[in-house]
């Protein structure tokens, strides 16, 4: 469903639509990213990452529908020193992952049966804006960037966290019986710095664009982003034996968009 036929930034549009269509699963994936404007638009953020998400939780009620709920490594603060589990502490430290959290609880609190949240990271695809498609723009009207390289997580490729998505959805089990909700996490096998990534990225697509190495404090943003974002998958395969592609594999999306070029 398009922003324009359903705007999560408007209570009354996601009334109206909800009024005309009725869904077994409804599957969220809509979300305020613009993580440093955020910062300024906060009550906006808030609105399509909580007070939306509980509004979708109340209508899944209302339509016995179970819900499916997408959001993000950023609930988490970056401090550890490991992969970040399903049951660790969350510490949002921008607005965009404090909304993002509320927007968990919202529905874990409306919803405690028949419902999944799947936070991912780092999410690239060959559609809109994302960091793959921004660097290969810039590294062919650049010579020479600069990005950070102490800030480590995992891409995920959208096809693939649709696939793991479908996956659960047509999972008899979920679809059928009633369970307690649940979160899990999912992004694609690796462990890759923006900088590694920028690199890997020019590397596959043949870019000659020199990449330098910076800090977090060489690049100043509005928004404070977590240092490690790293998340463990381990739930996600070993309960519903969904188990994510190596990165290198995901970034193979890579070579079919610089042939149609």
């Amino acid at each position: 469903v398009s922003r324009e036929t359903l705007d999560l930034s408007k209570k009354e549009s996601i009334s109206s639509y909800f009024d005309n269509n009725n869904f077994d699963v409804i599957i969220n994936c809509g979300a305020y990213t613009a993580v440093d404007r955020a910062e300024e638009e906060q009550e906006l953020a808030n609105q399509v990452n909580h007070l939306a998400v509980k509004q979708l939780a109340n209508i899944a009620n209302e339509q016995k529908a179970k819900l499916v709920h997408v959001s993000t490594d950023y609930v988490f603060d970056g401090e550890s020193n490991k992969s970040y589990t399903e049951t660790d502490e969350t510490n949002p430290i921008n607005v965009y992952g404090k909304t993002k959290l509320a927007g968990e609880k919202a529905l874990q609190e409306a919803m405690p049966n028949n419902a999944m949240i799947i936070r991912t990271s780092w999410v690239y695809s060959e559609y809109g804006n994302n960091f793959v498609s921004t660097m290969l723009r810039l590294g062919k009207e650049r010579d020479e960037l600069n990005i950070v390289s102490d800030q480590i997580g995992l891409p995920t490729y959208a096809t693939d966290l649709a696939g793991a998505i479908l996956a659960i959805i047509k999972n008899k089990k979920f679809r059928e019986e009633e369970q307690a909700t649940q979160i899990y996490h999912y992004s694609n096998e690796g462990e890759i710095s923006w900088y590694g990534f920028a690199k890997e990225i020019f590397k596959i697509a043949k870019v000659d664009c020199k990449v330098n190495p910076i800090t977090t404090q060489q690049y100043p943003t509005p928004a404070k982003r977590p240092k490690n974002a790293l998340m463990s998958c381990d739930k996600i395969v070993r309960e519903l034996g969904i188990k994510p592609p190596k990165m290198e594999d995901s970034l193979r999306f890579l070579r079919l968009v610089i042939r149609h070029r």
